[in-house]
């Protein structure tokens, strides 16, 4: 039995096969991207059934949506990210998420644990981890906990224990600093 080759198209064949509704488009996709935003999501939920739901549901909205894609806007993969990161977000945000957690059974608790030691997400591969440990380190407490934890500004605020408006200037700071390294 031969493995399954997989697809890889430039952005702009792919977003030409997204727009066209093609098959190739909806495979090239998870080929290509499915491993990033896995661990975007993981990062988040830290619990891997919810990931890989969370992953399908990105994927469709992505087919769905499509037509939002504006590339003048920014390149696929961040808006892909985005869509990833806010579902994400929102389900860790909501009741059910929140009351399923308060009640977990010690037995989920080790096995959470072990997933988490072997994660597949892996910043490393796209220079993201080392472009975030330039930043000072309070700007990259603040970072990592909005972007990676899904923290709103507020809840970083009283984690950390400084005003809002420091929260929301260093963590404006942090992007644009980041910025530089990719414009």
């Amino acid at each position: 039995m031969s493995k399954k080759r997989k697809i890889s198209l430039s952005e702009e064949e792919l977003v030409q096969a997204l727009r066209n509704r093609e098959k190739i488009a909806a495979e090239a996709l998870y080929d290509m991207y499915s491993a990033s935003l896995y661990g975007v999501i993981f990062r988040i939920v830290n619990e891997t059934s919810l990931a890989e739901d969370i992953l399908q549901e990105t994927f469709v909205k992505i087919w769905q949506s499509f037509s939002g894609y504006s590339p003048e806007k920014g390149r696929l993969f961040t808006w892909m990210v985005n869509i990833a990161r806010n579902l994400s977000i929102d389900k860790v945000r909501s009741k059910d998420f929140r009351n399923q957690n308060k009640n977990q059974d010690i037995e989920n608790t080790v096995n959470l644990i072990d997933e988490q030691n072997s994660t597949v997400y892996k910043p490393e591969l796209l220079g993201v981890k080392d472009l975030v440990k330039t930043l000072r380190p309070e700007q990259r407490s603040i970072l990592e906990l909005v972007y990676f934890k899904g923290y709103t500004h507020v809840e970083v605020a009283e984690e950390l224990g400084i005003p809002l408006g420091t929260v929301k200037t260093r963590l404006r700071m942090a992007i644009q600093e980041l910025r530089k390294h990719f414009n």
